[in-house]
């Protein structure tokens, strides 16, 4: 007899978009909902929530990326912010990597698929070398690292982590333009069905105080 196929959630489409200046507030809800650890492992050091409204108010969305999952509530569970590192004549452009998801969503693949995706966006950007910086003891974005065949350069309690990158190429191109038109529509499904949701919430709050007012008055 054949044995059941299980459903592998790595094998799942993730929709991933890119975000602007108006996902700010929801990149702030998100971080602030890291606990100390998670935080730690993020930023390199327990970061509280005064540094962390201060990273989001200077993030540069017109020179950087970042990349966000959604729910279906459209709670922001995993984001990626892409870093351009300035560089000088001579010398390759490279871009740096960082990730964090929230508890509840891990073990989805979902730290993989924003790199994943910020690689090829990279390449696309005409990145050639990409680096990701952790502590040695954040073993989910080593782990990242390791398996994109990246070299991983250890340092007392920190890991050095880069990949060179190939060139873009017309599939590049075109693959990250149909995922990010795709995260687009998913994303807008999610904020119809969300806003219905809440007006047939609105509406039963209606209804019920309607049902508690004429219990009051006796009709």
């Amino acid at each position: 007899m054949e044995e059941p196929k299980h459903d592998d959630p790595h094998s799942r489409v993730v929709p991933i978009r890119s975000l602007g200046a108006g996902h700010r507030s929801r990149i702030l809800a998100h971080l602030l909902a890291l606990d100390e650890q998670d935080r730690y492992l993020r930023f390199g050091y327990s970061a509280n929530d005064e540094q962390i409204h201060r990273y989001v108010d200077h993030l540069d969305f017109e020179r950087d990326d970042i990349f966000g999952i959604f729910n279906r509530r459209l709670e922001l569970i995993a984001m990626a912010h892409l870093a351009f590192i300035p560089n000088e004549p001579g010398t390759p452009a490279g871009g740096e990597f960082g990730v964090s998801v929230l508890k509840k969503a891990r073990g989805r693949g979902y730290g993989t698929r924003l790199f994943e995706r910020a690689v090829m966006h990279a390449r696309n950007e005409g990145v050639e070398l990409m680096f990701i910086h952790a502590l040695s003891e954040n073993t989910a974005m080593i782990k990242i690292a390791r398996n994109a065949g990246a070299t991983l350069e250890r340092a007392g309690s920190e890991t050095e982590a880069y990949l060179r990158l190939p060139p873009a190429t017309l599939d590049s191109r075109v693959t990250e333009l149909v995922e990010e038109q795709m995260s687009q529509a998913d994303y807008l499904l999610k904020q119809q069905a969300k806003n219905f949701l809440d007006f047939l919430a609105q509406v039963q709050e209606i209804r019920r105080g309607a049902v508690e007012a004429r219990s009051k008055s006796g009709r």
